[in-house]
């Protein structure tokens, strides 16, 4: 394998370090092939929400199993899905289901361009949305400028239609639209996760959502991340927008490989075979994958209080570093050492960086220390606690973590960040 791994982030490369191997998951926690247990921050990029091995979850893959693993044809689970899934997004009217959150987000950017007959694509610097050609690019030089290709093989006739624009700041979306009528979409991540969590800032989202309507622009959410994630609706329903397009992933297929996008009705019937919008896929709506994800999806429905759970874990996470009182006894552990650290958090998601200044946008979230990161990253491991191997990723709380979770977390915290500067 390429570097020795299936998905780049994996090598560990970005902190200098060696992969461990895990043999298996079980609730909060990853044991690898050496024997060494570690607490999951990093819970599968996200796709793990009850936590790893749940047993409500192989009991029905179990089932699905025994019954076929893949048909290539429809079946009723499909429509279970579907129905949960609109019924917890209003803005979703039709769905179509696919293998990855890459996928959903390919099949969305085409059919935008198709809806609309234009060509442009409005993405944010620092917003990640898979590795489709369109999108991978970063920015060239000023606010609003043409992409450029941001790997190798990409070619830059693609890349000329994507425009690139800075989270936060609506005059930088404003000056690419006003001068180029070719637009179909403006896609973002409503809450970051692919830069580490960024907040959208009051009044942005209903920015975006305010142009693109007055300019017959589609607006796509990419909520692969942050889909039942955040809130049984997405980030859509705390922020109270309506997108025309949203695309999903990671939960919805209860750690297995899903994606989906739906929108409008009278958008999504551009689709074939309805359509002249062609998408397709042989294990898109996988019976195994969907039955898993329906587990999921009907336990977050059933228990709307597991949010706030959620929201309170990572609350005194942040309140026992930073020095906020809560129900733990260890108090401003950076502040104490002496370490600029902050931290920004949605729900269950979060992210903290080693800078004094707020993260607003991708310009902020770079200039984070990443050395410090890297010893960080290290130490904890150490300490038997797994954060994403990158200074730019989202952490993640299930609904397996308990009060000894979260102390073992802050105590950890509390010998690690000593000496962290040295």
């Amino acid at each position: 394998m390429p570097g020795g791994v299936n998905s780049p982030v994996r090598a560990f490369l970005s902190v200098h370090d060696e992969p461990f191997y895990v043999k298996r998951g079980k609730g909060a926690y990853l044991y690898d092939v050496d024997g060494n247990s570690y607490l999951d921050y990093v819970a599968s990029w996200g796709a793990i929400i009850l936590g790893h091995a749940d047993d409500g979850v192989n009991g029905e893959v179990k089932q699905a199993i025994e019954d076929g693993t893949s048909y290539g044809a429809c079946h009723p689970y499909e429509i279970e899905m579907a129905k949960l899934i609109t019924g917890a997004f209003p803005s979703i009217e039709l769905v179509r289901l696919t293998s990855s959150g890459t996928e959903a987000t390919m099949s969305a950017i085409r059919l935008a361009r198709g809806f609309t007959g234009k060509g442009g694509v409005v993405k944010f610097r620092g917003c990640y949305h898979g590795h489709l050609d369109s999108l991978l690019v970063k920015a060239g030089s000023g606010l609003a400028t043409f992409g450029i290709p941001d790997s190798e093989g990409i070619l830059p006739d693609l890349a000329r239609y994507t425009f690139i624009a800075e989270f936060n700041n609506i005059e930088s979306v404003r000056a690419i639209v006003e001068g180029n009528r070719d637009i179909a979409c403006v896609i973002v991540e409503p809450i970051m996760g692919n830069m580490g969590v960024v907040l959208p800032e009051n009044g942005f989202l209903k920015g975006l959502e305010r142009i693109c309507r007055d300019r017959g622009i589609l607006l796509i959410f990419d909520e692969v991340i942050t889909g039942f994630r955040v809130a049984y609706g997405g980030a859509q329903h705390i922020y109270g927008i309506k997108p025309d397009i949203t695309c999903l992933g990671k939960i919805i297929g209860g750690g297995f490989p899903i994606g989906a996008f739906g929108g409008r009705k009278e958008i999504m019937e551009c689709l074939a075979p309805l359509g002249a919008v062609y998408q397709a896929g042989t294990l898109s709506g996988n019976p195994v994958a969907v039955r898993a994800g329906i587990c999921v999806l009907t336990y977050l429905k059933e228990h709307p209080e597991v949010y706030a759970m959620m929201g309170e874990r990572v609350d005194a996470l942040k309140a026992a570093i930073l020095g906020i009182p809560c129900r733990f006894a260890i108090l401003g552990i950076a502040k104490r050492q002496g370490i600029p650290y902050t931290v920004n958090s949605a729900t269950g998601m979060f992210t903290g960086f080693f800078t004094e200044h707020d993260v607003r946008d991708d310009k902020s979230a770079s200039a984070a220390n990443r050395m410090i990161y890297e010893r960080f990253f290290k130490r904890m491991l150490e300490e038997g606690i797994f954060f994403a191997p990158s200074p730019f990723e989202a952490s993640f709380v299930t609904l397996s973590y308990g009060d000894k979770e979260m102390t073992k977390t802050v105590e950890a915290c509390e010998r690690v960040f000593k000496g962290l500067l040295s």
